[in-house]
């Protein structure tokens, strides 16, 4: 039994992206490309994913486009959704462990981390992340943040004796359009500067990438944790282009 890859999209900064990129991946790497995937929710209090997940799950009761979109899926692949495991940062190493041990195999274990860097917990299940994924947005205050903690990351995290990262990128979400691309080029000096690597892909500022199920709209869905985002909505969104720069990367 192979070991599977521990990767997170991690940041300190609510609002940059990181839950929805680590469902976006996990559901596009599962139900489209056939992997063995694992998604831990250590956000702690709040569980976004999870919460996610018992969304999902209602509006499998009450709409019926969604709910047949579900039951092909699963006739097709014949696979069950995959599992989402509740734990807090602390305890999640050693849950993921228990499951494998237990027998379950995985590709790649996708971590849903809060942003506090300074709680222990964290830090250590930060520094044992094989790679790390820190989205980044054109935003002063997003941008001050998560190049803040990307360099707590670099400078106390991947230095620490025992550190499993291999390599962290910074990964640029929510890109407006209007915005010259000059200005990204700017900023990517500095995160060189302070040697920090960049994802080459760059991901539109999009609604789509919010395109969640409803009770009552017979509309394509785009985020799920049941449902693999929509063919017709993947064009432009630049997810395939991200999923496969990061599977070149983590090389899988």
């Amino acid at each position: 039994m192979k070991d599977p890859v521990f990767v997170a999209f991690s940041t300190q900064k609510g609002g940059a992206g990181k839950t929805t990129l680590t469902v976006l991946m996990a559901s596009y790497l599962y139900y489209v490309r056939g992997m063995k995937v694992l998604v831990v929710d250590c956000d702690y209090p709040q569980y976004s994913i999870k919460e996610m997940r018992d969304r999902d799950v209602e509006i499998l009761k009450i709409n019926k486009t969604f709910l047949r979109n579900f039951n092909e899926l699963r006739r097709r692949t014949q696979c069950d959704p995959y599992p989402i495991l509740i734990a807090k940062p602390e305890d999640a190493l050693a849950r993921v462990q228990a499951r494998i041990e237990a027998g379950h195999e995985y590709d790649i274990v996708l971590f849903d981390l809060p942003g506090t860097i300074n709680n222990p917990g964290v830090a250590k299940t930060v520094s044992l992340m094989d790679y790390l994924f820190c989205p980044v947005a054109a935003d002063k205050l997003i941008l001050e943040s998560s190049l803040a903690f990307a360099m707590k990351v670099r400078d106390e995290i991947m230095t620490l004796n025992g550190s499993s990262v291999k390599e962290m990128y910074m990964v640029w979400n929510l890109v407006d359009a209007r915005e010259k691309t000059d200005l990204y080029d700017r900023y990517e000096e500095v995160f060189e500067e302070q040697m920090l690597q960049t994802l080459k892909t760059r991901l539109p500022d999009t609604k789509r990438y919010r395109r969640e199920g409803s009770k009552d709209a017979a509309r394509a869905v785009f985020r799920s944790t049941l449902l693999p985002p929509d063919k017709t909505l993947l064009k432009g969104s630049r997810l395939v282009d991200l999923v496969n720069e990061i599977l070149g990367i983590i090389k899988l």
